[in-house]
């Protein structure tokens, strides 16, 4: 990286920003309550409040939002007269899935070559660290030149819409110039990226019973009608036989028609084993960020280990249906829900239940904001032009947001690259994305205040 005041004023930074990632990692903060104690979720919110009180915000506040979680706000005034800019992260994380499958705790924050590990140090708590290190760069090289918002949302994994319903209710609280999203990434580690698309998402439960009970499958199997085969012949239906999702009435033959994304890229970020073959038709990035995906989060049946030769009485399974721009979710969710109900066989007992849902984000790229990205980025990654790629996953608050405030920019960064694995065992963040991304926006926020 060039050298100049500001990322030299990061660089030194490093070491603190890593033990403060170290701490927020720790909080097991899923906001699944079932799950993880609500206390862990709490205790991330307030070291957030309190890491914003120390860097001089103003109206800190932890916002009770509909869905029972708490997001932080905070406020730090810039010059009279200057340009308003809300930065975003969330505080939330996926669970961990299997801990005994990460090489480290995945609640420790742990260094290993080159990169560090830990649940939510890419995926979104490294993104609250990010806004920190931009500022307090700033402020040490001749202040903030913008009045600058801050939220961090505490229950974005679960798609359960508390921020979005507090926003739609407080409309004036979020209000800015440009806002900047840090919890995308780049298409690759090194090459800055803008991310122009999301993928909106439904999540809906189904349930399927045949039986009042279960019953010996040796005695009544083969005419009995059993409620987990005719899950699987639903859950079957959603696909063709190349993997292409299908849903009755869902167009899925749109392209993508900006960066390409390599098969032979995407097999190694995926880890496809050998011999596997992708899904779908049309060129990868068709299927990531231009098409619909269906995929099957779960099922409720009986373990193989302890299994009864029984024909099950009823089967469930929750199922998510990614939605790329041009296409309702609210329209999507409805046709997902027909499509289970017309292809349950035997006349089986089916039912369905939406439980979270987010429209899909385009942003426009063409705007002034993105110019003043594209010039910091190319100062914070040396020799690199600054992309624009799509996401395949959701951030549901990115549609709230342009709905709230139409003439509002908004520019997706954030530091959940390939390698980062995100959402997966063994997440991590590069501490050297971390500095160059904390540089850019700091390098964004003062070209923005002149533009």
């Amino acid at each position: 990286m060039s050298s100049n005041p500001v990322a030299e004023t990061v660089a030194s930074l490093m070491p603190r920003a890593k033990a403060e990632l170290a701490e927020l990692v720790a909080f097991k903060s899923v906001a699944d309550f079932d799950q993880f104690p609500r206390s862990e979720s709490e205790g991330a919110a307030n070291w957030i409040a309190d890491a914003l009180r120390s860097e001089g915000f103003e109206d800190v506040a932890l916002l009770d939002t509909p869905d029972g979680t708490q997001s932080v706000y905070g406020y730090l005034p810039g010059p009279e007269g200057a340009k308003t800019v809300l930065l975003y992260a969330h505080y939330d994380v996926q669970p961990p899935l299997d801990e005994a499958a990460w090489t480290t705790p995945p609640f420790e924050l742990v260094e290993r070559d080159g990169r560090w590990y830990g649940r939510g140090s890419a995926d979104c708590k490294g993104g609250v660290v990010m806004h920190l290190l931009a500022l307090r760069a700033l402020k040490a090289n001749g202040g903030v030149p913008v009045h600058v918002k801050v939220i961090v949302e505490g229950s974005e994994e679960q798609g359960t819409g508390g921020l979005e319903r507090y926003a739609e209710a407080h409309p004036e609280l979020l209000t800015a110039d440009t806002i900047v999203i840090g919890d995308a990434g780049n298409f690759r580690a090194g090459l800055p990226t803008v991310t122009a698309t999301l993928r909106g998402m439904t999540l809906v439960r189904v349930q399927v019973d045949t039986l009042e009970g279960n019953l010996h499958s040796g005695q009544f199997g083969g005419a009995a009608p059993d409620a987990l085969a005719a899950l699987i012949r639903v859950l079957d239906s959603l696909r063709a036989k190349d993997g292409s999702t299908t849903v009755d009435g869902l167009a899925a033959d749109s392209s993508w028609d900006g960066l390409q994304y390599e098969e032979q890229a995407f097999r190694e970020d995926a880890k496809v084993l050998d011999g596997v073959e992708l899904i779908g038709s049309g060129t990868v990035a068709d299927r990531v960020w231009a098409r619909p995906a269906v995929t099957v989060l779960g099922i409720d049946c009986p373990p193989v280990v302890g299994a009864t030769p029984s024909v099950q009485a009823g089967a469930r399974a929750l199922i998510s249906l990614r939605v790329p721009p041009g296409f309702d979710a609210v329209e999507a969710t409805k046709l997902l829900q027909a499509h289970i109900e017309a292809h349950t066989p035997w006349g089986a007992r089916v039912s369905t239940e939406p439980i979270g849902q987010g429209q899909a984000f385009r942003a426009d790229t063409s705007s002034p904001a993105y110019a003043s990205m594209a010039e910091a980025m190319a100062v914070a990654y040396p020799g690199q032009e600054m992309q624009s790629a799509g996401m395949g996953g959701s951030i549901p608050l990115c549609n709230t947001l342009a709905s709230l405030y139409p003439d509002t920019e908004i520019l997706l960064i954030g530091l959940s690259e390939p390698e980062a694995q995100i959402h997966a065992v063994n997440e991590s963040v590069s501490p050297d994305e971390l500095e160059r991304l904390s540089v850019a926006e700091a390098l964004f926020l003062r070209n923005y205040a002149a533009s």
